[in-house]
Order: C-alpha cells, then structure tokens, then sequence
C-alpha cells in the first residue's frame, strides 16, 4: 500500500521531490511484486493465500512451482482476461477447479494445511 500512496504523492507535489518519491513507489512496487512471486514459487502462498488458508502448487508433484513458474502463472492470467474474463470464471465449472493460467502452468490451488 505504501508504494502506491508514494506514487499517488510523487505526482502530486513539486517536481523533483515528486520524482524522487515516485521513483522510490516504484521501486517498491517492482520489490512487493518480485517478493510474491518469491513467496508463491517457494512456499506455495502469499500473504492473501495465507489469509485465506489455501496454497499453490504443482499438479504433478504436489511442490512449490518455483520462482520461474510462479512469473509465467502471473503472465498466463492474461490468458483469464480474454473473452470477458472467462478465465477467471472457469474455475466455478472446471473439474480440477483451475483458471487458464493454472491450466498453462500445470498449477492447482489447495486448502493449506
């Protein structure tokens, strides 16, 4: 949340101490991202998954997916915003409960232990 009140300010006020504190939202932004993905690729959960009590893992195996797997998942959700958001619908039918993206990264989401 902090990133993105820095960057709402930054704008907001004078030039270049608005540049800077937008520069500073940014970094912060790409950090919390980076950090999450670090999260699900190795333990399987976010801080939102971890509220919710449910994890991400290999449909294989049942393992992490990995830092790598964990960027191409969030890249494959593009995939569930086409056609008016099927995607992300399509658990609520789908058998193994997955979205697009879980399909793509051969991903399913579990309650947590």
């Amino acid at each position: 949340m902090i990133p993105y009140i820095l960057v709402i300010i930054g704008g907001a006020v004078g030039e270049s101490f608005g540049a800077i504190l937008a520069v500073i939202g940014f970094l912060g932004l790409i950090a919390v991202a980076i950090w999450q993905l670090y999260q699900e690729g190795t333990t399987g959960q976010t801080i939102g998954k971890k509220a919710v009590g449910i994890r991400l893992l290999r449909e294989a195996d049942g393992r992490p997916l990995g830092f790598g797997m964990a960027f191409v998942r969030r890249l494959a959700h593009f995939l569930d915003s086409l056609a008016c958001y099927i995607g992300w619908l399509w658990p609520l039918w789908d058998e193994k409960k997955q979205t697009f993206a879980d399909k793509v990264c051969s991903s399913v989401v579990v309650k947590a232990n």
